[in-house]
């Protein structure tokens, strides 16, 4: 099986993630998408991000009709900070009959020359990358296996939804329904 990891704080999942995923699997050869939800992203600041368990249940209630989309734990049992070829190592040895690659934006590909060991990933991993506005995809890496995708974009960030419940605005239309009420009845992000 061909299983295309998404990895992500995902802080909280919203639609831009939901497309990005769906379209993966609908565009390319992966039987499935896995949301790896990271407890802390060791290039990122820690503030303002929910539990890591609140955060894993906001993705498995967004996907929950979705059998191609699956929400995984793993990096909350693997050492910290978690790495993303640590994280790849294990689901390889859990996992030996799985095809792993690495979904990621172009934002997040600017930056892989500061992640662990990044050469192992771009030599035995494939890449994915969909393209954000203002980042370009340039790579001199000809081990590489990296497809460039055309994924459909919307201008919606993370950052931007939570500052929006701070401020007591909509976040209607931004994350799914369920993701929306369960972060209204447990007022996560009002601080």
């Amino acid at each position: 099986m061909k299983i295309g990891l998404y990895f992500g704080s995902f802080n909280p999942i919203h639609h831009g993630h939901l497309i990005i995923a769906s379209y993966m699997v609908q565009e390319t050869d992966l039987d499935q998408v896995w949301f790896v939800v990271s407890p802390q992203n060791p290039l990122k600041p820690s503030n303002g991000l929910l539990n890591e368990y609140h955060r894993l249940y906001l993705v498995q209630t967004a996907i929950k009709a979705e059998p191609q989309l699956k929400a995984i734990d793993i990096e909350f049992r693997l050492p910290k900070p978690s790495y993303t070829v640590t994280t790849l190592a294990y689901l390889a040895e859990k996992y030996p009959t799985h095809e792993f690659s690495v979904i990621m934006g172009s934002d997040s590909f600017q930056n892989i020359e500061r992640w662990k060991n990044y050469e192992h990933i771009l030599k035995h991993y494939p890449i994915y990358i969909y393209k954000r506005p203002g980042h370009e995809v340039n790579h001199n890496f000809e081990m590489a296996n990296i497809t460039v995708m055309h994924a459909p974009l919307l201008e919606i960030s993370a950052t931007h939804i939570r500052k929006n419940i701070r401020e007591g605005k909509s976040i209607r239309f931004l994350v799914p329904d369920q993701v929306m009420e369960e972060i209204e009845q447990n007022n996560y992000y009002r601080n």
